[in-house]
């Protein structure tokens, strides 16, 4: 079960070992099948991180529509929604570090939601996400929370299998990969309906070529 009440307080929720366990060595095959340099993208992509091209993947697919993964993302968008967009992601050795930011809401508070699928173990030792619990509604007299801001953000940790979902508004950022260890995932997004004319008009260049007109309701 979702806690709902949580989730809208704190902007996110974890999921643990979501991903079924004999489902990860085709998600990390696939990955890796799907690595492509920046260049080879429609707009390059940061050169520190690995970016993969996998959104055609049938178990990648499947992971987007885990029960409990779309129960979390209805309830934080609360109204119809679709999956408009899923991308391999992985920090090089020594890079992947953010400053702490918002990937922003399209057109109201709350229509769009990110989430992370870890393919493989995560936590400090190889650059996992880092996030502000409740950032995501901030009240008119909080104090502003700049990129180099550490003083309320937290480090995930987790397992292979684990699902983050979030609010974009949550603000978050990932970590340098201080080591060789991997840790790759997939960022999914998903918009209220409402933002699905505005969503097409930007497929080609975000790389997206799966079909993004299934509905889903909240």
């Amino acid at each position: 079960m979702i806690d709902r009440e949580q989730l809208h307080r704190d902007g996110y929720v974890l999921l643990r070992r979501e991903i079924p366990a004999d489902w990860l060595d085709d998600l990390r095959r696939a990955f890796d099948a799907g690595v492509q340099p920046s260049e080879l993208w429609p707009v390059p992509r940061d050169p520190g991180w690995r970016h993969s091209l996998l959104d055609l993947d049938p178990t990648v697919q499947a992971v987007c529509r885990l029960p409990r993964l779309l129960a979390a993302v209805g309830a934080l968008i609360g109204e119809r929604f679709f999956l408009a967009q899923v991308e391999g992601r992985e920090p090089l050795p020594g890079c992947g570090h953010q400053g702490l930011h918002r990937d922003l809401s399209a057109q109201r508070p709350g229509d769009t939601v990110n989430a992370l699928a870890f393919f493989d173990d995560y936590g400090a030792d190889n650059g996992a996400t880092r996030l502000v619990p409740g950032s995501h509604r901030p009240t008119r007299d909080a104090p502003p929370l700049g990129p180099d801001d550490e003083s309320r953000g937290t480090q995930l940790a987790g397992a292979a299998g684990d699902i983050l979902v979030f609010d974009a508004d949550l603000v978050h950022a990932g970590s340098r990969n201080p080591g060789d260890l991997r840790r790759r995932s997939v960022l999914i997004g998903y918009f209220a309906e409402s933002n699905y004319a505005a969503h097409l008009g930007t497929v080609r260049l975000r790389g997206i070529r799966m079909d993004t007109s299934e509905r889903f309701e909240p």
